[in-house]
């Protein structure tokens, strides 16, 4: 009898590709992920942009200096105020121009309102990202309330064109300072409640901690910047360590991760820091509302804006990281070019270098945690 011999063969498995986006609601936007899996695994991870591109930088060597400020607006359309207000500083800083104390105090107040308004959605839209819904119902409300504050002050509840060159377009009343008081010593109280509910949910640690970590040295090779390097244990913010405005006379911590429920730099790392500045955005703007001063809200500012020919570039700490302007000048009425660096940009980069590996879950979880707008991704 004849023996049989059989041949051993590994198995093989051909990659698929997979488009995640650019119409899905777990991409936060209208980005398009090219993704390869090898069945449940995450081989490949390319993002691909464009979809949302409005030539705004070009837009504004066609418009005068305080034409471009609603184009801004339009950068991160959760954080308008943040993307006012460093375009206007550097237009100021060229300009020479000094700023009411009062109008310095209104714009730290509502830059760190539009951070909690930010943090906020941030929050309930992860949680819907993992499964939960209710917690986007509650921060929601809480978001309303900053909204109206901001439709009093400008008129608009998205994109307001509030910061002017030179200050702030409408004062705030006693009265709304009264309110926001109100509001923020609730809200303190109450993201401790939304944080057990959420962030020590038992489905909740286990979807984030260990999740897309980011560790230091991919942080600093890629760039990044905001909640996404202070999760990776990298104590960093502008606002203390190249402070600007008021900020120097203000008391606050930076959150870093700790690795609390896992390792350094995982999602769960990124969740939490931010839920720890919105704390610190409620102590900064309690210490504004308690040294106001009375004055005037706009600074001496020609009728037309003829900036001195230079270039400058200028930086704040927004929500979702450093947003720099490049700004240049002929010395005429309009930029001569003004290049806009976005954090989301960077950070959503960083996907090829943390995506393989993860499971297609976990890559939603960590997508989710970088926290993007792709109005400033593809401007």
């Amino acid at each position: 009898m004849q023996e049989k011999h059989y041949k051993e063969e590994k198995l093989k498995t051909e990659l698929l590709t997979v488009s995640m986006g650019p119409q899905h609601p777990a991409t936060h936007g209208v980005l398009r992920v090219e993704i390869k899996t090898d069945s449940e695994i995450v081989a490949e991870a390319t993002p691909h942009l464009g979809y949302l591109h409005r030539c705004m930088e070009k837009h504004s060597e066609n418009l005068d200096y305080r034409a471009v400020i609603p184009f801004t607006d339009r950068l991160d359309y959760l954080a308008a105020m943040n993307m006012e207000l460093t375009y206007v500083m550097a237009v100021e800083k060229m300009l020479k121009t000094e700023i009411p104390v009062r109008a310095e105090y209104i714009r730290v107040i509502v830059s760190e309102l539009q951070r909690i308004a930010s943090h906020l959605l941030f929050f309930g839209t992860y949680a819907i990202d993992l499964g939960a819904f209710s917690p986007f119902l509650y921060v929601f409300q809480e978001r309303e309330f900053i909204l109206r504050i901001f439709e009093e002050l400008s008129g608009a509840r998205l994109l307001y064109n509030y910061i002017w060159i030179g200050g702030v377009w409408n004062d705030i009343t006693d009265d709304q300072i009264k309110r926001i008081g109100t509001f923020c010593d609730t809200l303190d109280e109450n993201l401790k409640k939304y944080h057990t509910l959420v962030g020590e949910n038992k489905i909740f640690i286990s979807r984030t901690a260990d999740v897309g970590i980011i560790n230091k040295d991919v942080a600093f090779d890629y760039g990044a910047t905001g909640p996404i390097l202070r999760g990776s244990g990298v104590n960093w913010d502008l606002r203390k360590n190249r402070p600007y405005g008021l900020y120097p006379k203000l008391s606050f911590n930076i959150p870093v991760g700790t690795g609390e429920k896992g390792k350094v730099g995982d999602c769960w790392d990124r969740y939490r820091v931010r839920v720890l500045e919105m704390h610190e955005s409620i102590k900064i703007i309690k210490q504004c509302l308690a040294g106001i001063e009375a004055g005037p809200i706009m600074g001496k500012v020609p009728k037309i804006i003829k900036v001195p020919k230079g270039e400058i570039y200028m930086r704040t700490e927004c929500a979702r990281g450093e947003l720099g302007y490049h700004l240049v000048s002929d010395g005429g009425k309009k930029p001569y070019r003004l290049k806009v660096k976005s954090s989301c940009f960077t950070h959503v980069s960083m996907l090829p270098a943390i995506a393989p590996g993860m499971m297609i879950a976990d890559l939603v979880a960590t997508i989710g945690s970088i926290d993007i707008v792709l109005g400033e991704i593809d401007r």
